[in-house]
């Protein structure tokens, strides 16, 4: 690469290479440790004679900001004390500062964020992360290969918005066959995971001031994106059924639910209580988006139909991701649209990033086509089952005087209420202590009171641990509660 100079008319020309490199070094542009170009190299690109940029080196070596190593070449060596000499704007004195500390007041719950190793707990019961060792590296990097084959043979355009439709044809077979949905390829919308998804419905349906209902407690990246883009967001209690579709205000323009399995309480919202949903959202003429987050995993009771497939007219926005079951770090999701608004989430999604990585798209396809993300999920759905079994027995056994679990059919999660008066600070600075990661799901509350209680998720965590990691949680409680 050309380094960044430019020369201005025919005087003092090694003083303006000297002056530029060493602004550049000072403020950081060029960092420690970064080889700058021959000197003859450098003077061809400029124009310029050798010896003009060799003095400009030689006065740079003499500030020692320049250092050069016998047959590797000249380094940048910026002092410690460097710093930028100009002032930089900090958010709060920009016009939009307002703006930007609303952004900077969204936090995730900590349960869902990044963690990196040094913080991570050895046992840690963090939600939403799948079962680590179990990806199917071989059958991925076959799917990965194809992928790169297509590319390789494509004309080096963009591709469709709406998602390549060998993927779209394999997630229309995946969800019907899975979850009931009716759908064809042409109802399918490719996007960067859920998340995404959520996005491009909210942009499409949400403007300042506009009634959205959430469930409550509920998923908190989906409430602060509604609230992000201007909404007016209602909690809405839920209960043993699910959402209470009662408490819906009028005015609502979209509806946000988890049905299958309710997050983070984990549930599945009742019949009665589905058909109740979408006579309100008719009434309402409200958009009722279904994110199906992680209903591949069921383990009691039979398949109930998803709400898409019982819905009649056109309401029902069917939100799905292969985050959950095979990695987050992939970022592919779908939506299957209503009619309604599919062609302007198109348009929105062609603004926003013109499609979803094309490599991964095919790899996507190939792997639900060969039939891989079935048999991953089956093995997958073995090793929750596992896990599943030995929360339930701490919690029915040496954890059973202080907290029970509450009913779920579904996922890789569970949430287990307090029974007994227990300081949660303290228990969680203590779990720590023994290198235990607990979570509460106060976070996951909006506008209701928190109820005492612990969120276990077992993707991360591995079924022989779980035994060792609760035994420590039920010493920690006995003497706490002592």
């Amino acid at each position: 690469m050309e380094l960044h100079i430019v020369i201005e008319g025919n005087k003092d020309l090694a003083g303006q290479v000297y002056r530029q490199l060493r602004d550049a070094i000072l403020t950081g542009r060029l960092a420690p440790g970064e080889q700058v170009p021959p000197s003859r190299l450098l003077a061809t690109q400029l124009g310029l004679s050798r010896k003009t940029v060799s003095e400009a080196y030689s006065r740079l070596t003499l500030d020692k900001l320049l250092v050069g190593r016998i047959g590797s070449g000249t380094f940048v060596n910026t002092p410690a004390e460097a710093k930028p000499k100009t002032r930089r704007f900090e958010s709060q004195d920009l016009a939009a500062g307002k703006l930007i500390a609303h952004w900077l007041d969204q936090s995730f719950p900590l349960l869902m964020r990044h963690v990196g190793p040094e913080t991570r707990s050895q046992y840690d019961f963090m939600g939403g992360i799948p079962v680590r060792r179990q990806f199917p590296q071989e059958e991925w990097r076959q799917c990965v290969l194809y992928g790169l084959r297509q590319i390789s043979e494509s004309r080096g355009f963009y591709a469709e918005t709406e998602g390549l439709p060998a993927l779209r044809e394999a997630i229309a077979r995946h969800v019907s066959f899975s979850r009931g949905v009716q759908c064809t390829a042409a109802d399918v919308l490719v996007t960067n995971g859920a998340q995404q998804a959520l996005d491009l419905i909210a942009r499409v349906l949400v403007e300042p001031g506009s009634v959205t209902a959430v469930e409550d407690p509920g998923y908190p990246p989906a409430r602060m994106l509604f609230s992000a883009q201007g909404a007016k967001v209602v909690g809405i209690p839920v209960d043993s059924e699910g959402m209470q579709v009662d408490l819906i205000p009028d005015g609502t323009r979209l509806i946000y639910v988890t049905p299958a399995h309710q997050f983070p309480l984990g549930m599945p919202m009742s019949p009665a209580r589905r058909t109740a949903l979408l006579a309100r959202a008719r009434e309402l003429r409200a958009i009722v988006i279904e994110d199906d987050y992680d209903s591949e995993f069921r383990y009691e009771g039979r398949p109930m139909d998803s709400l898409q497939s019982m819905d009649q007219d056109g309401l029902v926005a069917f939100v799905g991701t292969f985050s959950k079951s095979m990695n987050p770090e992939l970022r592919v999701g779908y939506v299957i649209a209503p009619p309604a608004i599919l062609r302007a989430m198109t348009v929105v999604k062609g603004l926003s990033d013109w499609h979803t990585p094309t490599m991964t798209q095919w790899a996507m396809a190939k792997f639900i086509d060969e039939g891989y993300l079935q048999k991953h999920i089956r093995r997958c759905h073995g090793i929750y089952v596992a896990r599943r079994e030995k929360l339930h027995a701490a919690l029915n056994g040496h954890l059973k005087p202080w907290m029970r679990a509450v009913p779920t059919t579904a996922g890789f999660h569970l949430a287990a209420e307090l029974t007994a008066e227990v300081d949660m600070v303290q228990l969680l600075r203590l779990a720590r202590r023994v290198d235990v990661a607990l979570y509460t799901l106060d976070e996951f509350y909006y506008r209701i009171e928190p109820q005492p209680a612990l969120f276990f998720g077992y993707g991360a965590i591995e079924s022989l641990d779980i035994e060792v990691a609760l035994g420590r949680v039920a010493t920690i409680l006995n003497e706490l509660t002592s």
